[in-house]
């Protein structure tokens, strides 16, 4: 698992169930809340900064999306995707990879296209078991709670750029 993470250069997440708990919130006028972790935020940037570039691709559009992948520098955002596989192939194009080179973070059946391509396939404990069954790594922390800081550090430590992203906050 530590040699899959090592080799990622692009690092893709699924958003509801991932980077959020999977709960979709409505008001009264039919908008979509999503709560996005801070934690999660941070480690993305982290993970960036030390030269992953990273990725959405989801299944739902979503303003609330576009402004959090702004918001944290995403290199790339894949909305609406209900055929994430074809979504990736433009991905790797897009972002001149290959998939020996992605790591994907899911969490349902919709995800395992990508899931089985993917060098580095990533799954959070709410995950249905068949998705559990195709991941290299099933995080300790749910998703929406920490799950994505949990796979930014694990691949930082993988790549040894860990200590450099935190030795500022030691000082």
């Amino acid at each position: 698992m530590i040699e899959r993470a090592k080799q990622v250069k692009l690092m893709i997440f699924d958003v509801d169930g991932v980077m959020t708990d999977g709960g979709l919130y409505y008001t009264d006028a039919g908008e979509e809340l999503k709560a996005f972790n801070s934690l999660d935020g941070h480690g993305l940037k982290m993970l960036k900064n030390s030269g992953v570039k990273l990725a959405i691709i989801t299944g739902r559009n979503s303003r609330l999306v576009e402004h959090r992948a702004r918001n944290l520098g995403i290199d790339f955002l894949h909305q609406g995707a209900h055929d994430k596989l074809q979504t990736f192939q433009k991905l790797l194009a897009e972002a001149g990879v290959s998939a020996e080179e992605c790591g994907y973070m899911g969490d349902d059946v919709i995800d395992l296209p990508v899931m089985r391509r993917v060098h580095f396939a990533v799954a959070v404990p709410a995950a249905p078991e068949l998705v559990q069954q195709h991941a290299h790594y099933v995080t300790g922390r749910q998703g929406g709670h920490g799950a994505v800081r949990e796979v930014c550090e694990l691949i930082m430590a993988s790549q040894g750029t860990l200590d450099a992203a935190l030795a500022p906050y030691l000082a």
